[in-house]
């Protein structure tokens, strides 16, 4: 029996006990029919099943819905899919009219339906072409139709499916269903009846919508003209469910219609093109519009590619107008049809200048609001013209560019993506004829500089004829540097970076023009070689520039030349013979690159290794072992006079401004050449790695030394280096890595850790001594510092590891190194996974927590990767050995065996986890009120996983007493963790909803911003850590409460329609102000000074710093300033009156400012009265009788202050004692009731009262 059918058994078996009749009641008869199948003696497949079940029904037949056959009918849609087809061939007839009695009962529920619906299905689907044509199936198809546009949803989403199923997977050998011609008749029908009876269209065009099939020619044409006719009844679902079905319906067009038919339904779809305002409707038609287009260009591409700019006019106001959603997808669409309906023959013909024209139409101030979009489309023209862009597009490239040049342009990255695509299209030479630099010579007023366009086409330039380079560029390059250095003479320094900046930004363009060159034997002559050296040599600036394009060019061309595909810018031939040609330069430029390299300081090598190993792939070898050769003569030379260097010369600052001894830098010429050399020269290396291996004076001599031998080792199989190792391991690098091992530097470590990774994966059955000796020094690596060097050190764990399952045995006498013994005294150990972990688990009775701690996290590694093979029992062995280091005081062992309970967790099958489970809990619950080292934190993860494996229940028998409370808080973690996951769920539904492709952006970033380690170790190690929180806070986050509930207010304004302020769409536009003069509404290039936002809003919102006073910051109130130069500019009005002679007129103005109905603007231009302080009257400005007083008491109102009464007395001072201190009272009320107290003080832990915390009491008290 089939293990999907069993499952599915399996769950309806267990529904005996279930409180729903009808479970219990198919449960019942399953087992009924399993105990007669048994009974009877025959196997409990699924034609057993059927044999029964069909048996049962045909005994029912008459019974009537109360009867057992809907339970029968249920069991049996889930055994059909198991019967063969030759047994549901033979019982057609049979089952056909079983069912069909189903069908036909008026009362019959919902499920039995569905039931009958999945036995037709799967009953249909089995039967060849022939039983097609039987009258009974054709109408039991007819009857699938009809429930198809049945009014009960679940019957018809059932029936839909079952008809697209069986439409989709026609009877071999037939190309068209059978049913076809019943299916089109059917929905002709019924469209043709929409206007009577749209529910039933609104069904069947969601049946078309949905299934895939090869339509009837005869019918097709009659099919397009109902489902045409439906837009027109002004319906709006009905429009979209037609437009959409009229797209699914386009897959079978080109094999149902001609060239005219197709065209005339072309025509007639473009006619009825919905309003942009109306998205889904406009989504339709465009996508219609998309496939049709690209269908009619296979049928017919002259005539398509004729009628392109008319659609290209027809659709582009729709980036205009539509909704967001309708204006990505007429970008879809005219992206789509550009691609696939311009032939190529027709790239260079005067037809593409409409096309060009109609897209050009996109960069009027028209669709300034979607000219994003535009860009993308003229960059996808560039794209698709290529080379035939130029001059045909010279006119967009220049208005982009002088869009992209106004300073106020804002889509500044999108005008760069069209001048890309226009270099990497038309070419460089091509696309500087249209947009010069204007750099050289003396500039005119009519001209220029475009400086930016340099670093703009360094990314984008690919396959330029080099050339162009070497007689445009370069001497712009020349130019630029003479011109810089002409400033340098006359002490203009800030002309003279500026130019030689430029001159940078030229020769960065080399870099792209080497990008294979299609004319590399011509123009990389013997003389732009020797520049290119005399460059590396002389311009330190220009090196990493030089160096990366050479780089490129060798990388590129021996790709190609090695690559038999045939596909790329050169062919194989080609690409060989400009190896060749490049191969002939090699040799000096080695030497030119050693003699830089030799100069350089340390840290700005990198990119002199690339250019160096580029090389060597191409130069023969012939020529790599003289120069190797040379190479070791010269360490020879630098090795005699070396000296280790000091401390001092040994710090980063000091290496990144001087060159390393002149042996390490010989030493590192030779690794680079390590994996072309011969095994002649294979040996040398050999002898001088070993003797520096040795070397312990200079510890960078040591670490190169074992540098090389990792080089070496590391050679593919086969390989001259790799076979050299090979024979020299047993005789001088097993016995010199055992030797030395007291020895090695710090800075040595991690190479040694590669070597012996790379010897124990290709150590011989009598070699495996090596393991256990270098066993204790890998362990120790992983702990060491250095990251890339404990990682180095897990992986020669696990090489280790896998050695040793490999079998094999182990010499005990080679290990332990004592020669005296007999090998054959010494017993031979057999080599195997647990062998391998015993010998790991002895570093635990070590003296020192740090190599005690090193072995647990290498069990705890190991144990994940090798678990598998161990057996289970070992497995328990080793958690019972661990846990004991668990509640050892010692934080650094106690850390990595709580790492190993993590591994155990979750590695252990439940069963076996589950008895050592007290064991566990009560051994890691002694840290769990430790926070240094977060040993709190890597406490409670373990218990989370132990919950998720084993349940709250089983963790919560064998949780102590007094730590109930944390499995409490675990438990509401859960729940609130659920709660957020179902929030989070729905409103990313909603979203979805409402935002399409926006919702799904955000979804993706939040998927990939969780956090992983980069392998499963890491991730099961550390991974689940930042989920939870270091705190027993019972109560949730107080913030995260809040946000939430405000994230529900906002969505809940939303839904009722009153959107957030900042939310809201301003429609209408600005214009910027130049500096420069009036605004010309008639350039071009006045577009750019439009803004859809409001471009002071930013002035608005920048930040004033604030002045100094006394040290102190002073924040001043913007409408307090414009108070008082109110009240300036008033006082200096009436002194000015008073001068003139018109003190006794009456000054209105002054009046505005000074009376009790003042006023006053903002700088916002917003009207403001001053702020009247309490006890204020209508007459508390007393005025002076003459002179200044009168006007400043006019001007300047007393203001009353704080706590005082309006004679200036601090209120209150009536009961103020003279001798005790504190109030006291005089036979009147409490002095209390004079003094109000603000609500906001008396909020608990607001104020503090001096003197009266528990600290002072005591202090008091002791006194």
């Amino acid at each position: 029996m089939e293990a999907e059918l069993e499952q599915q058994l399996s769950k309806i078996r267990v529904q005996a006990t279930s409180k729903a009749p009808h479970q219990q009641q198919h449960a019942a008869m399953l087992l009924a029919v399993e105990e007669t199948i048994k009974e009877q003696g025959a196997p409990a497949e699924p034609a057993s099943y059927f044999a029964a079940l069909l048996t049962l029904l045909e005994q029912q037949a008459g019974t009537g819905p109360n009867g057992l056959s809907g339970t029968i009918i249920y069991l049996l849609s889930i055994v059909l899919p198991g019967v063969s087809h030759l047994m549901l061939r033979a019982k057609f007839s049979t089952m056909m009219a079983v069912l069909s009695q189903s069908l036909d009962l008026g009362s019959a529920d919902v499920a039995l339906l569905r039931s009958v619906i999945s036995c037709l299905e799967t009953v249909l689907a089995a039967q060849d072409a022939g039983s097609w044509g039987l009258p009974i199936s054709q109408g039991t198809f007819r009857s699938l139709l009809a429930l198809s546009t049945d009014s009960k949803p679940k019957i018809r989403k059932r029936a839909q499916e079952a008809v697209s199923t069986l439409l989709a997977r026609p009877p071999p050998p037939a190309v068209v269903h059978p049913a076809a011609q019943i299916t089109a008749r059917f929905v002709i029908d019924t469209l043709s009846a929409a206007k009577s009876d749209a529910q039933s269209a609104l069904h069947i065009l969601q049946l078309l919508k949905t299934t895939d099939m090869i339509w009837p020619s005869d019918e097709f044409g009659s099919l397009c003209e109902a489902l045409m006719q439906l837009p027109k009844l002004n319906m709006p679902f009905v429009t979209t469910l037609s437009f959409q079905a009229i797209e699914s319906v386009f897959s079978s067009a080109t094999e149902s219609l001609d060239e005219d038919q197709f065209r005339d339904l072309l025509i007639d779809i473009v006619d009825l093109k919905p309003n942009a305002n109306d998205p889904l409707a406009s989504e339709a038609w465009l996508k219609i519009i998309q496939k049709g287009y690209t269908a009619y260009a296979l049928i017919s591409p002259d005539a398509c590619f004729q009628s392109l700019p008319d659609l290209i006019d027809l659709i582009i106001p729709d980036i205009e107008l539509g909704k967001p959603s309708t204006r990505e997808a007429a970008t879809q669409c005219i992206w789509a049809t550009v691609r696939e309906c311009i032939p190529d023959a027709m790239l260079g013909s005067a037809g593409i200048g409409q096309v060009i024209k109609a897209l050009a139409s996109g960069l009027s101030y028209r669709y300034r609001e979607s000219w994003a979009l535009v860009f993308l489309l003229i960059a996808a023209l560039f794209q698709r013209l290529s080379k035939f862009a130029h001059p045909s597009m010279d006119g967009i490239l220049t208005e982009v560019a002088n869009m992209r040049m106004e300073s106020e342009f804002e889509l500044k990255n999108e005008a760069d993506a069209v001048l890309g695509a226009a270099v990497r299209a038309i070419g460089p030479q091509a696309f500087l004829e249209v947009l010069p630099l204007n750099l050289g010579g003396e500039p005119r007023k009519d001209q220029v500089g475009r400086a930016w366009l340099l670093p703009l086409m360094k990314s984008h330039i690919r396959n330029a004829p080099l050339k162009f380079f070497v007689d445009t560029m370069l001497p712009l390059a020349d130019s630029l540097s003479a011109q810089g250095k002409l400033f340098v003479s006359k002490g203009r320094d800030i002309e003279a970076k500026v130019f030689s900046a430029l001159s940078q930004q030229v020769w960065a363009l080399l870099g792209g023009f080497f990008n294979v060159p299609a004319d590399i034997l011509q123009s990389f002559t013997p003389s732009f070689a020797q520049r290119l050296a005399m460059e590396l040599l002389e311009s330190p600036d220009l090196r990493p520039t030089i160096c990366g394009a050479l780089q490129t060019l060798l990388v590129a061309v021996h790709a190609l030349a090695n690559d038999d595909s045939g596909v790329g810018p050169l062919t194989k031939q080609q690409a060989i013979a400009a190896q060749t040609h490049l191969a002939q330069f090699a040799p000096d430029y080695l030497a030119q690159l050693f003699n830089v390299f030799a100069q350089s300081p340390g840290a700005n090598r990198g990119y002199m290794v690339n250019t160096i190993t580029a090389f060597l792939a191409v130069i023969t070898s012939d020529d790599i072992n003289a120069t190797f050769a040379r190479v070791c003569a010269m360490l020879d030379e630098a090795l005699k006079t070396h000296k280790p260097p000091a401390a001092a010369e040994m710090t980063e600052r000091y290496l990144e401004a001087h060159a390393p001894p002149n042996a390490h830098t010989m030493m590192d010429l030779a690794i680079i050449m390590t994996p072309y050399l011969d095994t002649e020269h294979s040996l040398m290396l050999v002898r001088a790695a070993h003797m520096l291996a040795k070397q312990n004076d200079d510890q960078i001599l040591q670490k190169k030394g074992y540098k090389a031998f990792s080089r070496l080792a590391e050679q593919p199989a086969g390989s001259v280096a790799h076979q050299l190792i090979g024979s020299t391991m047993g005789a001088q690098l097993i016995p010199m890595l055992i030797e030395s091992a007291e020895s090695v530097a710090i800075s040595s470590r991690r190479e040694r850790l590669s070597l012996i990774a790379s010897l124990s994966r290709n150590l011989a059955d009598d070699q495996l001594h090596f393991i256990p000796a270098m066993l204790s020094e890998v362990i120790l690596g992983t702990k060491e510092a250095n990251e890339r060097a404990r990682s180095v050190a897990f992986d020669a764990l696990l090489t280790m590891g896998k050695r040793m399952s490999q079998g094999g045995a182990i010499n005990m006498a080679a290990v332990t190194g004592d020669v005296s013994i007999d090998d054959s005294d010494m017993p031979q150990q057999l080599a195997n996974t647990e062998e391998f972990f015993k010998m790991i688990a002895a570093g635990l009775a070590a003296q020192t927590p740090h190599m005690i701690s090193a072995t647990i996290a290498a069990i705890s590694r190991a144990l994940f990767e090798f678990h598998s093979q161990l057996s289970v029992d070992f497995v328990v062995e080793l958690l019972s050995t661990v846990l004991m280091f668990v509640v050892n005081n010692n934080r650094e062992i106690a850390k990595s065996s709580l790492g190993f309970v993590k591994i155990i967790a979750v590695i252990l099958p439940k069963e076996v986890l589950e008895p050592h489970l007290g064991e566990i809990v009560t051994s890691i619950l002694k840290w769990s009120h430790e926070f240094k080292n977060k040993m709190r934190l890597k406490c409670r993860h373990i218990l989370d996983r132990l919950v998720r494996r084993l349940g709250l229940d089983a963790v919560e028998k064998v949780m102590p007493e007094e730590h109930m409370k944390l499995l409490a808080n675990m438990r509401k973690r859960q729940q609130r963790s659920k709660r957020g996951k179902e929030a989070t769920a729905a409103g990313g539904q909603q979203q979805r909803a409402e935002g399409g492709a926006t919702a799904q952006v955000e979804a993706a970033a939040s998927a990939s911003a969780k956090k992983t380690f980069g392998n499963a170790y890491e991730d099961v190690l550390y991974g689940s850590e930042s989920e939870l929180e270091d705190s027993d806070d019972e109560e949730p986050n107080t913030m995260a409460t809040k946000s939430a509930a405000k994230g529900r207010g906002a969505k809940t304004d939303r839904k009722n329609g009153n959107a957030p302020a900042s939310s809201a769409k301003v429609s209408g536009a600005w214009i910027k102000e130049d500096a420069e003069g009036p605004l010309d509404f008639l350039d071009r290039s006045a577009f750019t000074h439009f803004s859809t936002a409001n471009p002071s809003a930013k002035e608005r919102r920048a930040p004033v710093a604030p002045k100094m006073k006394g040290g102190k910051f002073v924040f001043e109130d913007p409408e307090e300033e414009a108070r008082k130069a109110a009240a300036v500019a008033a006082m200096a009005a009436a002194a000015a009156a008073q001068a003139g002679g018109e003190a006794d007129g009456e000054d209105y103005y002054l009046q505005s400012l000074t009376s009790k109905d003042a006023f006053y603007h903002t700088p916002g231009q917003k009207v403001k009265f001053p702020k009247r302080k309490a006890g204020d009257d209508d007459d508390d400005v007393e005025m002076a009788s003459d002179g200044e007083d009168a006007q400043a008491a006019q001007l300047k109102p007393v203001p009353a202050k704080r706590g005082k009464d309006n004679s200036g007395n601090a209120v209150g001072r009536e009961f103020r004692s003279k001798k005790a201190k504190g109030d006291v009272k005089r036979g009147n009320i409490d002095p209390f009731a004079y003094i109000p107290l603000n609500p906001k003080s008396m909020k608990k832990g607001a104020i503090s009262v001096k003197g009266n915390s528990k600290k002072e009491k005591r202090a008091r008290n002791m006194k």
